[in-house]
């Protein structure tokens, strides 16, 4: 058995101490959870842990032995390997599964001026994935693979390596259920293998599932170590937050207004079949569905963000509408939050206050459209206030949140453009259960205020929680609309795998 520690890790960050002396051990053979609250450090140890940042103070030992750390390369020489949770970042779309696993191998072997044997190349890349029991073709382009599918291709790269401990960032994020029980597999052989897993994820249930003991960290501390056998989800939570987590889902409005969203009959050219809803003022709508069912699809198509439309009407407030691309959608009252937020909700290289204002700038422009940067601060600030977004300053720059805080961030630029239809998509992925609430709260706000609301996700007891009513969506089509108060999760997901 291998023991990696960390001990009195510290790291600031302007306006921020993000670690303060931290102590964290783990031990080869066991899955460790490692979870707090978005904004509690513990993506930050995992960065110091695996070379993403030097500037920190403390030490890392493996075994009583002292490590150096300040880069990834000397992380990856250690036997350390990180699972980020946007695995689209860390994998070349236009090579192939064999030429991404064996990537590392490749890039280091070419100032020996070596020509590349890719028949080499391919054969070992083949073979880690027999010993992970992962079919998938070396030679099948990864921007043809599914979200699962490049998981495994990082976590065999990591694994082609002499990976003594690997570290995953909310690997079940983007996975189904099917999904995450072949990664949860996985995980189970590689510890058979003396492989230490790093485990975090907001999603309770499975760190129980998985999981031998767990690390809780709350404002960069550390709070409690201990074994799952010990502990409860209640317990858990309470650590996270500090406080009990009470009620986690607001009272629901039963009071509706007239029709404000009317979609009928929308197909797209891949996923979207004959799809009709309607949405009322006050009313919150869940789209259910699997991953893959087209909730995500249906989103973008409504916001002009999708495909092409083969067929299908939209009607806002009784008037027919073209929405056939966002800024269409924006200026017939549409707001989309998607479910990459990343990618495709926030600009994460600019500031806090830019991400807030950038969907309504007409509203901060004076004359030859200059902007008003004190109006713009100003609303910057009130929209942080109102929603607790944790961030230093309106200035800082949105890539240095926590991914709660981003999700928030994303939400509030629609507050400021005042829509009157809300789509959310997956707003809850990657969010811890304190933020999760925060949000819910927000939701219900706004449907309060008359705004038509929009809840796609793949969470049976989100939809049940937070909506009236929904539409369980199959294969691009919706199957079933119900009333939540009189359904429970087991229907929903009857419906949403296809029964009739």
């Amino acid at each position: 058995m291998t023991t990696l520690k960390m001990k009195n890790v510290s790291i600031e960050f302007p306006g921020v101490k993000a670690l303060n002396m931290v102590d964290f051990s783990v031990e080869s053979g066991k899955t460790h959870a490692l979870i707090g609250a978005n904004g509690a450090g513990k993506s930050t140890l995992m960065k110091v842990l695996s070379g993403a940042y030097d500037h920190y103070t403390g030490e890392i030992s493996m075994d009583g032995q002292p490590m150096t750390i300040r880069s990834p390369k000397s992380a990856m020489d250690s036997g350390i390997q990180i699972v980020y949770q946007e695995v689209d970042t860390a994998l070349i779309p236009y090579l192939t599964v064999g030429e991404n696993i064996m990537l590392m191998d490749t890039v280091h072997n070419m100032g020996k001026k070596q020509w590349v044997n890719w028949k080499n190349l391919h054969s070992k890349a083949a073979a880690i994935l027999s010993e992970m029991n992962v079919t998938l073709p070396t030679k099948k382009l990864v921007s043809e693979l599914t979200l699962a599918e490049k998981q495994m291709v990082l976590i065999a790269r990591a694994v082609s390596k002499d990976c003594r401990f690997l570290i995953l960032d909310e690997p079940t994020a983007p996975l189904s259920h099917t999904e995450t029980s072949e990664l949860f597999r996985i995980v189970q052989e590689l510890k058979r293998r003396d492989v230490g897993i790093i485990f975090i994820s907001h999603r309770l249930p499975e760190i129980f599932d998985i999981c031998d003991d767990i690390t809780i960290m709350r404002n960069g501390e550390v709070v409690e170590t201990q074994s799952i056998s010990d502990t409860d989800q209640n317990k858990v939570v309470e650590y996270m937050l500090g406080q009990k987590l009470g009620e986690q889902f607001p009272q629901k409005s039963m009071t509706m207004g007239n029709t404000v969203l009317e979609v009928k009959g929308l197909t797209d050219k891949e996923k979207i079949k004959d799809l009709s809803i309607y949405v009322r003022a006050g009313e919150i709508v869940g789209i259910a569905g699997l991953v893959g069912a087209g909730k995500t699809e249906f989103c973008k198509a409504l916001f002009g963000a999708g495909g092409k439309l083969l067929a299908g009407e939209v009607k806002i407030n009784g008037k027919r509408v073209s929405v056939k691309n966002p800024f269409e959608a924006v200026k017939n009252g549409l707001a989309l939050v998607p479910e990459e937020r990343r990618k495709e909700g926030i600009l994460v290289y600019e500031s806090v206050e830019s991400n807030l204002t950038v969907a309504n700038l007409g509203l901060f422009s004076k004359e030859l459209s200059f902007l008003d940067r004190k109006k713009e601060k100003l609303v910057a600030k009130a929209v942080i206030n109102r929603l607790g977004i944790k961030t230093p300053s309106e200035e800082t720059k949105v890539q240095n949140l926590s991914g709660g805080n981003q999700q928030k961030v994303a939400i509030g630029k629609w507050l400021v453009a005042e829509a009157d239809v809300y789509i959310f998509d997956e707003p809850t992925k990657g969010v811890d259960v304190g933020a999760k609430k925060d949000i819910f709260n927000l939701i219900a706000e706004l449907a309060s205020r008359g705004k038509a609301i929009i809840y796609a996700s793949s969470e049976a007891s989100e939809i049940i929680g937070i909506t009236n009513r929904v539409y369980c969506l199959y294969d691009g089509k919706s199957v079933k609309e119900l009333e939540t108060n009189s359904t429970n999760e087991e229907e929903l997901l009857f419906y949403s795998t296809g029964g009739r």
